[in-house]
């Protein structure tokens, strides 16, 4: 979470000047996602922009769609915007009780914002999404709507309603043996295309004064002790409860989860997400950044861009 967009900027230049295909934002408490990528749009750097995950109850989807349409416009470039559930602990603190249903909370919310970026009215009184009304015509570059995707069931439900699946934490062969055939299971029941797959992967480049398992560990610390990924980690067979916190930092990189070695090591085991199935892998490179700063974590993606897209 940046606390200036001088910190982003950097970033934005090294997506348009590498080649690379998208800049990709998470959630953010500090300064918010979509008034950054504006940001970015008036210094003149406007590359593809994408958000994983935007988390549902911080934003009813008419100003969520208002947002997406803004960022498409301002920028001029295509637009993927991935959606959550969000945890359940969070949920309530927002809402007051957690949904009783994400799946469903998630199928409404999706259905409100498709039919709003498509321009059309939508009458949708909802269990948890109520929307009578649409927005006003928008010329804008074309919006992808996503889903984070950490399950079956939701990996269903994103192949019902979602244009893209994005994936964080989830080991490569869990992501071949369960969410794509998930994937392609609601497209096929929903007679529709099945979505494209981004994985977000964990990298940090060797290096002798590092640790890559308390890289690991900072990285992911947030996330692992979540219910949600912790479930979803056993059912993959990786199973972190009790471990200490570099033991958890070790099962990661084991499972593939937290990727180190050369730039070339991690542009080779990249290789595997899209030879499974991926069609876009984002680079993530916090455990760098959380413990060395964004200088490093920019000399990281620089390093391992370079390496991938030669």
């Amino acid at each position: 979470m940046a606390h200036h967009p001088e910190q982003i900027a950097p970033f934005a230049a090294l997506t348009r000047d590498a080649g690379a295909d998208r800049l990709w934002m998470g959630e953010s408490l500090l300064l918010e996602s979509h008034q950054a990528f504006a940001y970015l749009a008036g210094r003149g750097l406007r590359p593809p922009v994408g958000t994983s995950v935007s988390l549902m109850p911080l934003r009813h989807p008419y100003k969520a769609a208002i947002e997406i349409r803004s960022i498409a416009a301002l920028t001029g470039r295509p637009v993927v915007a991935g959606f959550g559930p969000g945890a359940a602990r969070l949920v309530e603190a927002l809402r007051g009780a957690p949904y009783e249903s994400p799946l469903t909370a998630t199928r409404e919310y999706m259905t409100a914002l498709r039919a709003l970026i498509d321009g059309r009215r939508p009458r949708l009184p909802g269990t948890y999404v109520h929307l009578h009304t649409g927005l006003p015509p928008l010329d804008h570059p074309p919006v992808e709507l996503g889903l984070g995707v950490l399950r079956p069931a939701m990996a269903r439900l994103a192949g019902q309603v979602a244009d893209v699946a994005i994936t964080w934490l989830t080991p490569p062969d869990y992501l071949r043996e369960k969410l794509i055939p998930a994937l392609r299971e609601g497209a096929e029941e929903a007679g529709r295309r099945a979505p494209r797959v981004i994985a977000v992967v964990q990298v940090a480049s060797a290096a002798a004064a590092r640790d890559p398992r308390a890289l690991a560990e900072v990285a992911t610390r947030a996330h692992v002790a979540g219910p949600h990924y912790a479930d979803m980690l056993r059912r993959a067979g990786v199973d972190l409860h009790g471990r200490s916190p570099l033991d958890v930092g070790a099962a990661l990189i084991h499972h593939d989860l937290f990727i180190t070695g050369s730039p070339e090591t991690i542009a080779g085991a990249l290789d595997r997400y899209t030879d499974l199935g991926v069609d876009e892998v984002v680079l993530n490179t916090a455990g760098v950044a959380l413990t060395e700063g964004l200088d490093v974590a920019w000399d990281e993606c620089a390093a391992i861009l370079k390496a991938a897209l030669s």
